[in-house]
């Protein structure tokens, strides 16, 4: 597994890859959050907080997430690299877990730059300092938490496609349905009261709590239930292929 992993970090930053998403990344939330007229930009809010980061990472993440993951299988299947892979003495949960981890590293990393708007926001409010860090730091952890579940719904899909843009959409698509599609259903209130059955079925209520700095066993517990899942099915489909 480790070997696994080394090799994909090495391929993400070995070709610049990862420094142009971890680049983009951060080129467009700076841009949303402190030069573009819209909701999220700090300096119309007015108040020293990086909720609104938290409310656009996500929808950043379900594009970017699934760029980091198209490659892992689809790319070895289309190049015919898989069964070198297979005839190797490694198993296949060793691989996928290798490719996972390697997805939600490249992951983790995009979010090391909003450190400069943490402190930019520390030296602007007033007084100084006038932070609510237990927030902050919960929305930090409940969004290394997504960017694994997203990381395992991209797996999942690279490993059903045959192709990198196949995978590439198909994760977009799961991605969004998980996250805001399945809360969007529930707003309807078409189901009564399985509504709210419904609506803790997807990531977006889960992802609520962290954000408003509350670190919830049961939250917590559904993301681990999610990536578990879905690696455990990556685990599946590729064993078929082999």
């Amino acid at each position: 597994m480790i070997a696994i992993l080394k090799k994909e970090l090495w391929s993400y930053f070995g070709n610049w890859s990862a420094w142009m998403i971890i680049a983009a990344f951060s080129l467009i939330t700076t841009l949303f959050l402190f030069f573009f007229e819209n909701d999220s930009n700090i300096f119309d809010i007015g108040a020293a907080s990086l909720q609104s980061y938290f409310v656009l990472v996500p929808w950043l993440l379900m594009f970017i997430i699934p760029a980091l993951s198209m490659r892992t299988f689809a790319e070895e299947q289309q190049t015919g690299t898989l069964n070198w892979l297979f005839s190797q003495p490694l198993k296949i949960s060793d691989l996928v877990f290798g490719k996972f981890l390697s997805v939600w590293i490249v992951g983790i990393l995009c979010l090391i730059p909003s450190v400069i708007y943490l402190y930019t926001i520390y030296v602007l409010g007033v007084p100084e300092g006038n932070v609510d860090m237990g927030m902050t730091l919960g929305s930090y952890f409940g969004l290394i938490v997504l960017i694994a579940a997203l990381s395992g719904v991209g797996i999942l899909a690279s490993s059903l496609s045959q192709n990198q843009i196949m995978a590439y959409l198909l994760g977009v698509f799961m991605s969004f349905i998980l996250y805001f599609g399945i809360e969007q259903l529930a707003s309807y209130k078409l189901l009564g009261g399985a509504d709210f059955i419904l609506q803790n079925v997807g990531f977006y209520q889960h992802f609520l709590g962290f954000t408003r700095g509350l670190i919830d066993f049961k939250d917590v517990a559904y993301f681990v239930f999610v990536i578990g899942v879905t690696l455990f099915l990556s685990n599946y489909f590729i064993t078929k292929k082999k």
